[in-house]
């Protein structure tokens, strides 16, 4: 593997999502040639026709067969041609068998990649988890997918826009049975998986994590609820006896503010999925980018579905898939010292 460059794959994602489109027009921007070795993994035929929707003439697509052989030349896009998808059956905009399938050898070829140290990074275009249980692989999304593929039991989701950065302890859940994962163990993992991605990853010695509460007011004491004295601020507390520096409960509705406009914190830590999502999106809905924590490679992907509506058409946004592609760079260059 190239010393100076990272070499960061890109998973092909639904072929009837706007995935493939997008992965291409963020591939327009000659920092990522600069930056790194880009490989697609994927089916050719789709790329190609994806390649004449958004009309990137300047782009060519290259077929390899291993990581080791990629080009490092701008505008050449390296593909691993997986040859799995019939375009002819491709209806654009539609979940089916057909795209899960090819979705999800696209994530496994990726990962296997990714464990033997063949590529520094993958990044996720946008699948559909209608698709992949069509195909049979009955996952929620990319985290467990991912978490099952590489034997990991606890993985996180982390949004990140530029340097607001938000992690979950509960996310693909109803908002009931969220409530009942809210257990000091759980807020615990959280927490400690959160310090060691920004101390690892981001290379941030000291990182401050701020704990979001879970009922309004972080519940006032207990007047409104007692989730945050049973469980949430006992882990606080064992996390600082283990040296984090974990702060809070503080009220939901103050916490991302503070860590956004005031840069207070590092980090936020949300409960439930919607509370640190709707904050993300507030701030990041363009270019926010979803990074796994506690997986053993570096993955990223944008934080947006497969956009239907705009598949086969070319008008899909490119902007969190190079910011994707751009994080997994840089995360790349920290953990494998090539800077």
């Amino acid at each position: 593997m190239s010393h100076n460059k990272p070499v960061i794959a890109i998973t092909m994602g639904d072929p009837a999502g706007s995935g493939p489109e997008i992965t291409l027009k963020a591939l327009r921007d000659q920092s990522v040639f600069d930056e790194s070795k880009i490989l697609i993994i994927g089916d050719l035929k789709v790329f190609k026709r994806a390649l004449q929707i958004i009309r990137a003439e300047e782009l060519e697509l290259v077929e390899i067969d291993r990581p080791s052989e990629a080009f490092d030349e701008p505008k050449k896009v390296n593909i691993i041609n997986l040859d799995n998808v019939e375009l002819e059956k491709l209806q654009y905009g539609k979940a089916s068998s057909l795209g899960g399938k090819a979705a999800y050898e696209s994530i496994v070829k990726s990962v296997n990649y990714a464990l033997s140290k063949e590529v520094h990074a993958i990044v996720t275009a946008p699948i559909s988890k209608e698709s992949l249980n069509l195909a049979g692989y009955n996952y929620p999304g990319h985290t467990e997918l991912l978490a099952a593929l590489t034997g990991v039991k606890d993985v996180k989701m982390m949004l990140v826009a530029g340097a607001f950065k938000v992690v979950h302890v509960t996310t693909h859940v109803s908002l009931r049975n969220a409530l009942d994962l809210i257990k000091k163990e759980r807020v615990l993992k959280t927490i400690e998986v959160t310090y060691d991605s920004l101390v690892d990853l981001f290379r941030i010695l000291k990182p401050r994590i701020a704990i979001s509460g879970l009922n309004p007011h972080a519940g006032e004491s207990g007047l409104f609820g007692r989730e945050e004295i049973d469980e949430i601020i006992p882990a606080i507390k064992e996390a600082n006896s283990r040296g984090i520096d974990a702060s809070g409960p503080y009220p939901p509705d103050t916490i991302f503010y503070r860590t956004y406009y005031n840069k207070q914190f590092d980090a936020v830590i949300a409960m439930l999925h919607d509370q640190g999502h709707i904050a993300m999106k507030m701030v990041g809905f363009m270019e926010g980018v979803n990074l796994s924590l506690g997986l053993p490679i570096i993955r990223t992907s944008p934080d947006h579905g497969t956009v239907w509506g705009k598949a086969g058409k070319g008008t899909g946004s490119e902007s969190a898939t190079l910011e994707a592609i751009k994080l997994a760079i840089a995360l790349s260059k920290k953990k494998f010292n090539l800077e």
